[in-house]
């Protein structure tokens, strides 16, 4: 059951690399030209594309604005037009981090938690942070604002000019054009909410 849990999440990360490549296509973009809307290299955006590289939520953002879909276009296997939305416990997309992350690429592992909802202004995500040394840290910006809940564990925030520490029930809310990152500073993995809203 473990290993079949294991090839669904593979398929699911792939999945994100095979729609990108579609709607690039469909928007007659080369490589080159989705590079320079988003400020990510060609390779990167090709090793996404590929499935060979796990994006972060911060690249999504910055790839889902270029080609102007909302972020959930990545996770959804149909399009919903309801006004209402309901996301079964066993329907949400799990995105892991690899054992051996590259440079740009996640080191956390997220859900989406509403995949079938169009349109949408915000993104809310179950975000696990594994435990982690400084100089691992990874800084991204993006448009919009963050909010963050901490379910469970001990979560430091960084900024340029900010370090805070957040405990179990703490929260912060940001504006995400900052650059910001954040890691796990207990003994135990990180788990918590993370909304992040992008303007229209």
């Amino acid at each position: 059951m473990e290993h079949k849990d294991e090839i669904n999440l593979a398929i699911k990360a792939l999945k994100i690399g095979n729609k990108l490549r579609e709607l690039r296509q469909k928007n007659q973009y080369t490589l080159r030209d989705l590079a320079a809307k988003t400020d990510l290299s060609k390779p990167f955006i090709s090793q996404i594309e590929n499935g060979h590289v796990t994006p972060p939520i911060a690249t999504l953002l910055k790839l889902a604005r270029a080609l102007n879909v909302g972020m959930a276009y990545f996770f959804q296997d149909e399009i919903g037009t309801e006004k209402i939305s309901v996301t079964r416990r066993d329907e949400r997309v799990k995105i892991e981090r690899r054992p051996h992350h590259q440079k740009g690429e996640m080191n956390y592992m997220y859900e989406a938690l509403a995949t079938k909802k169009t349109g949408k202004h915000m993104e809310p995500f179950l975000v696990e942070f594994p435990v982690q040394k400084t100089s691992d840290m990874v800084f991204v910006s993006h448009d919009g604002e963050e909010f963050l809940f901490l379910l469970e564990g001990k979560l430091e925030f960084r900024s340029t000019d900010r370090v805070e520490i957040l405990e179990s029930g703490d929260t912060i809310y940001f504006e995400s054009e900052i650059s910001h990152s954040f890691r796990c500073v207990g003994d135990e993995t990180a788990k918590a909410i993370v909304v992040v809203w992008s303007r229209p």
